[in-house]
């Protein structure tokens, strides 16, 4: 095993690893989304966003689904088109969707986060950027010193869209890269110059963008310590502010596009945990702060601040550094949560359709959180977070005397402790360094419904 100081991560060996890797859930959400049931519907989140109080921060997301190619690797839900004229009827029907939700939303509309994802935003040409940028705006107003973020393609991302993005009001952007290596990217259908990538690094800071973070996956064929090295290499020298780092899960039989990748082609199993270790160590020694799972900042950037400060938080983007924010999602399969319940769009562009012009919201499913959900979220959460659950801080939010409201979990943790993978103390159950890669597994313990069903078998692996 071996111990990185500058993170205080301790890599577990292959065996330890390997014996904890079981498919679980990222806790972008809990209950997680295929929980979400559709007896809860859009009067059932009308009646929330009415109810929504004073004081509540809010965020909003929007989901632009559209992408010109299709990326072997990808899970997201897109629309893979190169008739460019269907971004108009999108972009007709969202202000729809955005008139129903401001008619029925209570509480602040000042909007403190907003975020574009996809897809591919940039599938939008630059006058679309800035009417959908209006769109949202005349409605949600943002606040002053609003993080305002965009997913990049840099393959549809030119020196002048990049203008045009930061002229809408964009100050944050996360650039999609995966890996530099020309036979990795063939391979998985996105091939990226890292000219090409440099060009978008270069007009982000040119034109004042406050943030860049940059998207890479580690699992992908031909794929090997040595060629992901040269990528990092290259990572380096752009010198994004935060870095997203994510595994590869191969779900053929869920995700269409992923059986154009060849299995025998992909790396195995030491050499892709060889991969991750070897991230980690090179970021970390080059000034990146490991936030968790898959994450990485710089030791200046607010994400590391927030972390530090205990106000980190997760939801469907990943970490976030607002904490208690209502999260408000405009567009097809977007999820949002508000004050307690989640609420989810159609999947499909038909459904999505029907529903914002009837009208009505066009909440489909979702979920409204009894008191042990928001129990176990705040758990979950703090140690997806923090590393970290202090007891005290939970009895009193809740009301409980943790060791017995939890006294299975517990029992069920000192297998985990005596493998030196958390702590069990009297006043807080803490992750160690040597657990720290295995957090997602951990914060199992304390998910309700993994112990009432198989569905556990749906998720991908932790490492």
């Amino acid at each position: 095993m071996k111990k990185n100081s500058l993170l205080s991560v301790e890599f577990p060996d292959l065996e330890l690893l390997q014996r904890f890797d079981v498919p679980g859930p990222r806790y972008t959400s809990y209950p997680t989304a295929d929980r979400f049931s559709k007896d809860f519907g859009a009067k059932d989140f009308e009646s929330v966003l009415a109810a929504r109080p004073e004081g509540r921060d809010l965020s909003i997301y929007v989901h632009i689904p559209f992408c010109s190619n299709i990326c072997y690797f990808c899970g997201c839900n897109k629309e893979v088109t190169k008739d460019h004229s269907r971004s108009k009827e999108y972009i007709e029907v969202l202000a729809m969707e955005c008139d129903n939700v401001a008619k029925v939303l209570g509480g602040s509309r000042k909007v403190e986060q907003l975020h574009f994802g996809g897809g591919s935003p940039t599938f939008l040409n630059n006058d679309e950027i800035l009417e959908v940028m209006r769109v949202i705006t005349e409605r949600f107003p943002l606040a002053e010193g609003a993080e305002v973020s965009v997913e990049v393609d840099p393959r549809t991302t030119p020196v002048d869209k990049v203008a045009a993005l930061a002229k809408a009001g964009f100050n944050r952007m996360s650039v999609g890269v995966q890996d530099f290596n020309e036979r990795v990217q063939i391979a998985i259908n996105r091939v990226q110059p890292f000219e090409q990538t440099k060009a978008v690094f270069d007009a982000a800071r040119a034109n004042g963008f406050h943030s860049i973070n940059m998207d890479l996956i580690y699992g992908l064929p031909f794929q090997s310590r040595e060629t992901f090295a040269h990528t990092l290499d290259k990572v380096i020298e752009l010198s994004p502010d935060r870095i997203a780092l994510y595994h590869y899960a191969h779900l053929p039989e869920h995700f269409k596009a992923q059986r154009r990748i060849n299995a025998a082609d992909l790396p195995p199993s030491p050499e892709k945990v060889g991969i991750m270790m070897d991230a980690i160590t090179r970021l970390s020694e080059s000034g990146y702060h490991y936030i968790g799972m898959d994450h990485f900042a710089k030791r200046t950037d607010e994400l590391a601040k927030a972390q530090e400060e205990g106000t980190l938080q997760r939801n469907f983007q990943g970490y976030s550094t607002k904490p208690e924010c209502d999260m408000v999602a405009l567009g097809v399969s977007s999820i949002s949560k508000v004050h307690g319940c989640y609420a989810a769009n159609p999947r499909d562009l038909p459904s999505y359709y029907e529903k914002v012009r009837s009208g009505a919201l066009a909440t489909v499913r979702g979920y409204l959180l009894n008191d042990d959900d928001k129990l176990r979220s705040k758990v979950i959460m703090e140690l997806m977070c923090q590393f970290r659950v202090v007891k005290a801080d939970i009895e009193k939010q809740f009301g409980i005397n943790f060791n017995e409201y939890f006294d299975f979990e517990l029992n069920n943790l000192k297998h985990f402790e005596k493998e030196g993978l958390v702590t069990l103390a009297e006043d807080a159950v803490s992750v160690t360094p040597k657990g720290k890669l295995l957090v997602r597994a951990v914060a199992m313990n304390f998910d309700r419904y993994l112990r009432e069903d198989e569905r556990v078998r749906r998720y991908s692996r932790i490492v």
